[in-house]
């Protein structure tokens, strides 16, 4: 049975007599390579399912015209053979496993979400109070930006969410404890939040110390500060035929002072908040 010049291993029709059934499959010894050996005139015709030509006269006979599939050669590459296991049963690259995760998150989580309802719940609470008491001494100070500003610092969330948490804010702004002027602090707080949802992508550092957090609420909260001053000098001064840039002067000291206070503020809680929370 293996005087073929197309095979590579050896087998004896005693070993193929051992194997299972009649098809001839045979359990070889390492370094033999495995083959199918059809029964009878199917061998020589070539027409065995997956039969392997072990005999050349096989071939030869259907290059003469017999009737039937042709023969298969029977050479098989065991190097071949051991690669194409290999690569059916390798496991994959380390970075190929980490694709889904290293996938953009999309939405913000049930902690994220969380965290944002605190910070401005506790930015709302402490506008009541100590913005109040601050208020007596010629300062005031903004929570709710200081609030929102600090959430997006540490939760990092795309434009589009940052707009959420803005309009979120703006709605908090409605009660009325806390706010004189009804609807002016949601464009106000929705641009602000936009500024600020922009600025955390820009690497703010000196040495090692990451500015970031100081120098984007500082703007956030003049972008805020401001478009509510003009909103508000146009709605209650110019609507009544008052000067802009006038109105808009007085407003000026205000915004800075605190955009201020709410930059110091933030800058001294963002590191250890992130710490905490592991962000």
């Amino acid at each position: 049975m293996g005087d073929g010049p197309f095979m590579r291993g050896f087998a004896s029709r005693e070993s193929i007599k051992g194997g299972t059934a009649d098809q001839g499959i045979c359990p070889l010894s390492e370094g033999q390579i495995p083959f199918f050996v059809g029964v009878g005139r199917k061998t020589l015709e070539g027409v065995g399912e997956g039969a392997i030509a072990t005999n050349w006269k096989a071939r030869k006979k259907w290059a003469r015209g017999a009737v039937g599939k042709p023969p298969e050669k029977g050479l098989i590459d065991m190097a071949e053979l051991r690669m194409t296991a290999d690569a059916e049963t390798a496991t994959p690259a380390a970075g190929a496993k980490r694709t889904v995760a290293a996938a953009e998150k999309k939405g913000l989580a049930i902690q994220d979400l969380i965290l944002v309802a605190v910070l401005l719940a506790a930015g709302a609470v402490l506008k009541l109070t100590v913005g109040s008491l601050l208020a007596s001494f010629g300062m005031k100070p903004n929570f709710i930006i200081a609030a929102y500003c600090l959430a997006i610092i540490i939760i990092r969330p795309n434009v589009a969410q940052s707009l959420v948490i803005g309009l979120i804010a703006g709605l908090v702004c409605q009660i009325p404890m806390l706010n004189a002027t009804p609807l002016l602090n949601i464009p106000s707080e929705l641009l602000g939040a936009l500024a600020c949802g922009l600025l955390i992508h820009v690497p703010m550092k000196i040495g090692k110390l990451d500015v970031n957090p100081l120098v984007n609420t500082f703007i956030s909260t003049c972008v805020s500060g401001f478009t509510f001053a003009a909103l508000s000098v146009y709605i209650n001064v110019v609507s009544v035929g008052g000067d802009f840039a006038v109105a808009m002067a007085a407003y000026v000291a205000i915004v800075l002072g605190t955009a201020t206070f709410n930059c110091i503020f933030v800058e001294v809680l963002a590191t250890p908040l992130k710490k905490v929370l592991k962000r």
